[in-house]
């Protein structure tokens, strides 16, 4: 999160205070994030986590009271969500919604810029194999899909999309170890292989066993603290929980360089 990277800046937050129905969820928020790097956030529920990934996607609802956002040196504060997928950037929720009378065949090919007659290519195949999606081509998308069927259908959309920055909510939130797995190792082959970004939240640590994530943060009250690596923080978190986590942190005038 903190610019301490040689790598580039893929996007620029600078004084970023967001409103929600009239509340204040995130106050004078400044970050970067690398070119070709994951980024973990941790944060308690309602500690604004979602809200910052909706506001970076520019979804309806979310007031920019005041700050900029930078995404490759354009600034897109004020751009829409197409015009902000159309730069690169892809959003994955905690709960993938049911589309009745859509096949997940259809919908991939939709990602791809294939029509719903087009053949995919041993390539592609081969990542829905290794999805273990084949079966579920031919079904409607997300209906009846267990939670960890559900998650491997919508990253291998984002991946088929080849976004430059992901942006994923929860991705291990009622996921199966095998699903969890699969999904970081794969989310993890795209990010080597194409010099991409993602911004990763998460309440847990397993899904940074396959994920090499090199920066990390805590969101509390619409703040980042404990600007420091992943792992560290989740242990100091399990340890100690958010508050007494970022009160050590702050106490300790080494903190900031741990």
């Amino acid at each position: 999160m903190i610019n301490t990277s040689s790598g580039m800046d893929l996007l620029e937050v600078k004084g970023l205070t967001v409103k929600v129905e009239g509340k204040t969820i995130l106050n004078d928020l400044t970050f970067t994030l690398k070119e070709g790097a994951s980024h973990i956030l941790f944060g308690p529920n309602g500690s604004g986590k979602t809200t910052l990934i909706s506001t970076l996607m520019g979804l309806p609802g979310y007031e920019v009271v005041s700050g900029q956002i930078l995404f490759q040196g354009i600034d897109i504060t004020n751009k829409g969500v197409d015009e902000r997928a159309k730069l690169g950037i892809i959003v994955s929720f905690q709960n993938p919604p049911e589309i009745t009378g859509v096949k997940l065949g259809d919908l991939l090919k939709l990602c791809l810029g294939k029509s719903s007659t087009d053949e995919f290519s041993p390539e592609e195949m081969a990542q829905v194999v290794a999805f273990n999606l084949t079966a579920f081509l031919n079904r409607d998308v997300n209906l009846g899909f267990s939670g960890g069927e559900r998650k491997r259908s919508e990253i291998l959309q984002l991946i088929f999309l080849k976004p430059k920055l992901l942006l994923l909510d929860e991705p291990d939130s009622g996921v199966d170890v095998e699903s969890l797995r699969m999904i970081s190792t794969e989310i993890q082959k795209y990010i080597e292989e194409t010099g991409s970004s993602a911004l990763i939240i998460t309440h847990k640590g397993d899904i940074m066993e396959k994920i090499k994530a090199t920066y990390g943060c805590i969101l509390l009250k619409g703040q980042f603290h404990c600007f420091r690596e992943p792992m560290r923080i989740y242990e100091d978190i399990k340890a100690m929980g958010y508050e007494e986590c970022v009160a050590c942190r702050i106490r300790t005038s080494e903190g900031w360089k741990k």
